[in-house]
């Protein structure tokens, strides 16, 4: 299988090459580029077409999540996990908006970060706890579901965890069902609401009153 191709954006020197230098160590991960804002992310994304691009949230010139935006436009194909020290409600819902593959914090160990990226890659949305908790708070609290919501009461309890960034494993764990079962429950949901990927389903969830 080939290396997951990353580009990392910082607007931190010291940052991005020290996030970029430890990555290029971790295995099934190879860096192709770094960039210091926004604009120049997006460029080089388009540039060197990677699988997946970490993004800070506060640059110069333009931020990560407006660059998200115009990234998901140009090079819809390419996964965008935001990398910051900011979990802000405001952030968190605007990234999650605009489309990102993730939400995570700087404060990863590299093993984990990789892992993040793969997954990422895969299509798994993800959200640091400390962000899940944002978007929980910013979203308010579970209401009823939709009458004409065309899902099973079980599919709508693995929907509303998918919109939280839960991975399989830990919906499965959450729901006491199997891995394979949870996975077979996500690819009904997106097949029946016509959805893309565990991103929009996060979308969807929240257009809805899921969460």
């Amino acid at each position: 299988m080939s290396d997951v191709r990353v580009v990392v954006v910082d607007d931190q020197l010291l940052i991005r090459e020290s996030i970029a230098a430890l990555l290029d160590l971790q295995p099934g991960v190879s860096v192709v580029g770094t960039a210091g804002d926004g604009r120049a992310a997006v460029d080089l994304a388009v540039a060197e077409d990677p699988d997946v691009v970490l993004m800070d949230v506060r640059m110069p010139v333009m931020d990560g999540i407006d660059a998200l935006g115009v990234l998901r436009r140009r090079n819809p194909r390419t996964r965008v996990v935001m990398l910051t020290t900011f979990d802000d409600e405001e952030y968190v819902v605007r990234a999650l908006k605009a489309g990102a593959s993730g939400y995570l914090l700087k404060d990863r160990p590299a093993v984990e970060l990789a892992a993040a990226v793969r997954l990422a890659h895969s299509g798994v949305v993800q959200f640091d706890p400390a962000a899940a908790a944002r978007l929980a708070t910013a979203l308010g609290h579970e209401r009823p579901v939709p009458h004409d919501l065309d899902l099973t009461e079980r599919e709508v309890d693995v929907l509303r965890l998918v919109a939280t960034g839960s991975t399989n494993r830990e919906i499965a764990g959450r729901l006491h069902l199997s891995e394979g079962t949870v996975k077979n429950h996500v690819s009904r949901i997106l097949g029946r609401l016509g959805l893309r990927d565990r991103t929009q389903a996060a979308v969807y969830a929240r257009d809805h009153g899921l969460l």
